[in-house]
């Protein structure tokens, strides 16, 4: 919701996610200094040049997905972005040859057909646009849950050291990106323009700082939060928790946006729910039974939740 709140005040969405980049960084500092964890704050660069790929994806999934928040409402957010789960077991089908069983596929033919109840058959007018960014940014979150599996072997399986080199280098990288998108007006604006508002409202300027704080800070928690989830409970109980978050999500846009949910809509949001929550429920049952997959001549080998929630964990909106 603050995602949302400071980009229907500003136009620049890039330079909003490299500051919260930054401040996730600032965080991670902090947090060495304080003991609570340790960084590698000497970069190594043959680490840095292995993460090239899950960097770029990086950025490039992040930045479309503040675009898609910007076009269309909170609201529709989810199911804007509903095909990451379809695109997830594709990619891991043609990249690394993951087959997946009839269920998996039953699981990714509910969710898809959740986002087409959305898109195509809710009665609210929707941005083309917002939706083709959403699509393609669920594309890539798809690839980068692929490519974080090489990711995390380049950073000896360390999970927090990628989400502390992933944060950095991302914010570095999207410094010049931001400039070549034609943002650097806007900023100036921002920054040096007149900031005058209304009695009782916040200022552009102030709305952004306020913002990029809450989000930057948030952020960084959860993603800590979404491994701590899934370590200490289970897949299907982090699952169900999303689930919920996203309900939530979707009440507090029609809240303080003024979002309208018609039918249509609550109809998308909960087919794609339900089949999330199914896809998280057969990946259970079939890990449980590893052997007699083995016996049946193929063993499936799908990306994990934990994988694709680790793809996540760097202060992007959600």
């Amino acid at each position: 919701m603050a995602n949302k709140w400071v980009l229907n005040n500003t136009d620049v969405p890039l330079f909003f996610l490299d500051a919260q980049l930054v401040i996730a960084v600032i965080l991670f500092l902090f947090a060495h200094m304080l003991g609570l964890l340790q960084l590698p704050l000497r970069l190594d660069m043959q680490v840095c040049k292995g993460l090239v790929p899950m960097v770029g994806l990086n950025v490039i999934g992040l930045s479309f997905s503040n675009y898609t928040l910007k076009y269309v409402d909170a609201s529709f957010y989810q199911v804007a972005r509903g095909m990451v789960l379809p695109f997830t077991v594709a990619t891991s089908y043609l990249l690394l040859h993951a087959r997946p069983s009839l269920r998996i596929l039953l699981a990714c033919g509910i969710v898809t057909f959740g986002f087409f109840i959305g898109v195509f058959l809710d009665g609210t007018p929707v941005s083309a646009v917002g939706v083709t960014f959403g699509v393609v940014s669920s594309m890539i979150t798809a690839l980068h849950s692929v490519v974080i599996k090489k990711a995390l072997d380049v950073v000896k399986g360390s999970a927090l050291h990628l989400s502390w080199y992933t944060n950095l280098l991302s914010a570095i990288l999207l410094a010049p990106i931001l400039v070549l998108a034609g943002e650097l007006p806007g900023i100036t604006r921002l920054l040096f323009g007149p900031n005058e508002a209304p009695l009782g409202e916040m200022s552009t300027l102030a709305t952004f700082a306020l913002g990029s704080a809450i989000t930057g800070v948030f952020g960084f928690l959860m993603s800590i939060a979404s491994l701590l989830s899934i370590k200490v409970t289970s897949p299907i109980t982090h699952m169900v928790s999303s689930a919920v978050r996203g309900v939530a999500a979707s009440l507090l846009g029609m809240w303080l946006f003024h979002d309208i949910i018609t039918t249509g809509r609550a109809s998308s949001i909960a087919t794609i729910l339900l089949g999330s929550v199914y896809y998280t429920w057969v990946k259970h049952v079939e890990s449980q039974a590893p052997a007699q997959k083995q016996a049946n001549g193929h063993e499936y080998e799908q990306v994990s939740l934990k994988d694709v929630e680790a793809g996540r964990g760097s202060g992007k909106p959600e």
